[in-house]
């Protein structure tokens, strides 16, 4: 399930474009530039200057920079690249690349601060959608902030530019599109640092760590992705094979007739059609690998007295899109995953007795159908609230598996190839990231997502840039609080709770951070519209970290642990101006105790001084204690002063 909107023309559209730019490289000698070199490019300061593109074979070219000049020899295929000497803060200026008669002109060059901002949707996300959009897109203003996002696209082998990109500045008509995260993140280093910031947006939503990883930097080989790619095309053609053989042809709904919603009808006898639990993804119930379309048909039962009035339907959220009628007559459609589901019915489109809702849902891919939380879905008339949780009559139209968007951006090395390394040349001050969600779908993915992570960061800092900033910084946002929560704690915590913790496992590595989320997520939405205190808590690791500030970046983290008297003491890092509780009583939430046993239960918790007693009187001999320890914690409202969340731990490895 886990994924934004882009869908299979977004990725016919990155290999058009693809294809028309190799194209032009292989029957053109023009000089030109890689696309990232476009009017109001912004270069990282303090380090060389790359700059490269295609010219005439053999051919001379010269490029010049605020009175420094570098000169490079085209190759036997055009190729060129000079590198520019380092450059101070500042802009704007004129990039200019001359060989022989042609010329050409990069304008409104900045120089600054080069942030790489990488990641599925949620760093994707952007500011249009964020919490309160309209206030901040009417408050940008920023031209030395400056956003190029790169198109989603893949490649099975490494490529030399990417697909297309401009650079656009942080004002009221562009930052709608930049990523939330990034732009509240640059916005807070913009006040700080005083410098130009550029973000090179290199994010596709669903897609999932091994994407983003070169094939060497996972040990595949040089043919390692299009091996992959080949691969996953083969298991598509057997997954096709074996719904065909189950459920016959489906090519073609026959649901819908010449605009027709046949299967819509109130007099359709759907006796004959299968039930289905309402909500839940038809994947959890007998229907794993099915993309495409399916219907689902209910009966409400209404007096007449309720029949007369207008109605609100409500149907949660429903996974990719919907058409929804209501005894045959259309109240509503709705395109995307994640937009809740609420539709006006007129009185006209109702009757006493049985009236019957259909469904017919698309999904493109990953996880399909009504699904969400049960009291989400209602039929409203007046002051009654008829529930619609529960069996549905459930038939399959049509089947249509494909190798879209949400397939492609699983698949190891492709993103990077096509994405990622044409921009290594580039010098950058470091990578902000927030991915995960598609790694993090069961326990097994999230053990192993960390060493995938620290393998990432290794690779990616071997590769950029040729290796020189071995070190760059790399920070991330560790997943937030997300899914129903649970009500007794679970041995595990579950998938995102261990996968945190496969996070944090990368601060071994140098010059790393990471934001804590826990506060921010939402139960139901795996898209928290809160991007603003995200990307200020990243913004303050990024001042510890990449610009050597003395701020206070972390809430309070894990230090060690005593038992005393049946009560563990807990001691804390990062405390800053002290340690305090967001409850009005002052108590501590989100903690759990186990004994010997390995079973854990809830527990009472007090903040004493730079430490919390936790206890339970079920527990009287304590050896372990979890803090936040689960997918979406309940009451974790532990902080330092400085209004930082304290980070999830657990003192076992049970």
């Amino acid at each position: 399930m886990n994924r934004c909107e882009s869908r299979f023309a977004l990725v016919l559209l990155g290999l058009a474009l693809a294809t028309q730019g190799a194209a032009a490289q292989a029957s053109s000698g023009a000089l030109r530039l890689a696309k990232i070199f476009s009017d109001g490019l912004v270069v990282q300061r303090g380090a060389p200057i790359p700059v490269w593109g295609q010219a005439a074979p053999r051919s001379a070219v010269t490029v010049r920079f605020r009175g420094g000049t570098a000169r490079a020899m085209a190759d036997s295929a055009g190729r060129w690249r000079a590198t520019l000497p380092a450059s101070s803060a500042g802009g704007p200026f004129a990039l200019t690349v001359e060989s022989g008669a042609e010329r050409a002109i990069v304008h409104d060059v900045l120089v600054g601060d080069v942030w790489v901002a990488s990641g599925q949707s949620n760093m994707e996300f952007s500011v249009s959608v964020a919490s309160n959009a309209a206030e901040t897109i009417a408050a940008a203003h920023d031209s030395a902030l400056r956003e190029l996002k790169v198109p989603n696209s893949w490649a099975e082998h490494p490529a030399s530019d990417i697909v297309a990109g401009s650079w656009a500045p942080a004002d009221s008509q562009h930052v709608g599109a930049f990523s939330a995260v990034a732009y509240f993140f640059a916005r807070d280093l913009r006040a700080a640092e005083h410098v130009p910031i550029g973000i090179v947006n290199v994010t596709w939503g669903g897609s999932a760590i091994e994407t983003w990883t070169s094939a060497a930097g996972q040990g595949l080989g040089p043919e390692g992705a299009a091996t992959a790619l080949a691969r996953e095309r083969a298991h598509l053609d057997s997954v096709n094979r074996a719904l065909s053989a189950r459920f016959g042809s489906l090519d073609h709904d026959p649901g819908l007739v010449n605009g027709v919603a046949v299967w819509a009808s109130p007099t359709l006898g759907d006796s004959g059609w299968s039930s289905i639990h309402v909500p839940d993804l038809w994947e959890a119930q007998g229907y794993a690998e099915v993309d495409g379309i399916a219907w689902y048909r209910t009966t409400v039962t209404l007096s007449a007295e309720e029949a007369g009035q207008d109605a609100a339907l409500s149907l949660g959220t429903i996974d990719d899109d919907d058409v929804t009628w209501v005894n045959g007559v259309e109240v509503g459609r709705t395109n995307g995953w994640n937009a809740p589901r609420h539709y006006r019915v007129p009185a006209s489109a109702l009757h006493a007795g049985g009236n019957v809702i259909a469904v017919r849902v698309h999904d493109g891919g990953g996880g399909g159908g009504i699904y969400g939380v049960a009291d989400s879905l209602h039929l409203d008339v007046g002051r009654v609230s008829h529930a619609l949780a529960g069996s549905w009559k459930f038939r399959l139209g049509e089947i249509g598996l494909q190798m879209d968007g949400q397939r492609l951006n699983k698949i190891p090395a492709i993103t990077w190839n096509q994405m990622v390394h044409p921009l290594l040349p580039i010098a950058i001050k470091g990578v902000i990231w927030y991915q995960g969600e598609s790694n993090a779908e069961d326990e097994r993915e999230a053990r192993a997502y960390r060493a995938q992570f620290q393998q990432l960061i290794r690779s990616w800092r071997r590769e950029w840039n040729g290796g020189r900033e071995p070190s760059f910084p790399f920070l991330w946002v560790q997943l937030p609080n997300y899914m129903h929560p649970d009500s007794t704690p679970t041995a595990t915590g579950g998938a995102w709770a261990i996968h945190r913790e496969s996070m944090a496992g990368a601060l071994a590595l140098p010059r790393t951070g990471q934001a804590i989320t826990i506060d921010v997520g939402e139960e139901i939405d795996i898209h928290p519209r809160n991007k603003a205190d995200v990307g200020k808590r990243l913004a303050l690791v990024a001042r510890k970290v990449a610009y050597g500030e003395k701020v206070r970046a972390s809430g309070p983290t894990y230090r060690s642990h005593s038992v005393r008297d049946g009560k563990v003491i807990v001691r804390f890092a990062n405390v800053g101006g002290g340690l305090t509780s967001r409850a009005s009583d002052g108590s501590v939430g989100a903690f759990a105790v186990a004994g010997a046993d390995h079973r854990f239960v809830w527990a009472q918790a007090r903040i004493e001084g730079d430490h919390v007693v936790v206890w339970s009187d079920s527990v009287k001999s304590p050896v372990a204690v979890r803090y936040a320890w689960a997918n979406n914690p309940v009451g974790a409202n532990l902080y330092n002063r400085e209004g930082l969340p304290a980070a999830p731990f657990r003192t076992d490895a049970w």
